[in-house]
């Protein structure tokens, strides 16, 4: 048999299982830390329930996650997972989810263990949202998780700072309401409220218009230009203000697509 058939038969297996997303849907992927707990709390021991070290781990690795190839318009990390919302129309690797699920796994791996000089491995899975309100929806749905994971966790260290084990402590938390954690923390000096936002609602990284001095050589005089560089965000809104930060960047993504459209 000859190699060109040989291939052809044998690559309708590797590709048995392959998915694209389609052009006109909305593309985030997800990546989430494997055994994060124990490498955070049993390897590394950062500090509990949150660490600014482990914070600035994770917003690097998202910033080298947007400068990658693909064209990410909106990176957000919370706890030890990151969503990234791609350009609309983004069509690295055909979009192809394989592709794109073992790539960004395989860099955030690489970026993240390399930054902390021991092995961490990502999972990654690619999720198609039919409109911009879903985007919204998603990115809202994670921010609450955020503020969920944050509460228990500032109630699970508070709890185990009296004493209790990690079994009577988890205990005591189920079935609590958002109210009784609330008071459960206020009564040992904690005003959830006043907590940083950050461990509360998350961090954005998003692309943005910044001004730069520099210095002309012809005209032999200091300019200001306007640069796209990426800034981290970690003071976000919440509820529809949130909603509404998140459909502005699609706007103007959208806008941009025009723009290049008509030129």
């Amino acid at each position: 048999m000859k190699f060109a058939e040989f291939d052809q038969m044998m690559r309708v297996y590797e590709e048995s299982l392959d998915q694209y997303i389609l052009p006109d849907m909305y593309m985030v992927a997800r990546l989430d830390g494997r055994s994060f707990t124990r490498l955070t709390k049993r390897v590394c021991r950062f500090e509990a329930p949150f660490d600014i070290a482990f914070r600035d781990l994770m917003i690097n690795t998202v910033r080298a996650l947007m400068n990658t190839g693909f064209r990410i318009i909106y990176g957000y990390t919370e706890s030890d997972e990151i969503s990234l919302l791609f350009h609309p129309t983004d069509n690295t690797f055909s979009r192809k989810v394989r592709k794109i699920n073992t790539t960004l796994a395989g860099e955030a791996s690489a970026i993240f263990s390399l930054a902390l000089g021991q092995a961490a491995t990502f999972d990654c899975r690619v999720i198609p949202l039919p409109n911009a309100d879903r985007v919204a929806d998603y990115f809202l749905w994670r921010q609450e998780d955020a503020h969920r994971n944050s509460l228990n966790a500032h109630c699970y260290w508070a709890l185990r700072q009296d004493g209790m084990s990690a079994r009577a402590a988890t205990s005591a938390l189920e079935g609590m309401n958002v109210q009784g954690k609330n008071e459960l923390l206020f009564n040992r000096g904690i005003n959830y409220n006043d907590l940083p936002n950050w461990q509360k609602r998350g961090v954005g990284i998003r692309p943005a218009a910044v001004q730069r001095e520099g210095f002309d050589p012809l005209r032999q005089e200091k300019v200001i230009a306007v640069r796209r560089e990426l800034t981290t965000e970690e003071e976000l809104p919440l509820g529809n203000e949130y909603r509404q930060f998140i459909l502005k960047l699609l706007n103007d993504a959208d806008d941009a697509c025009d723009s290049k459209a008509a030129i």
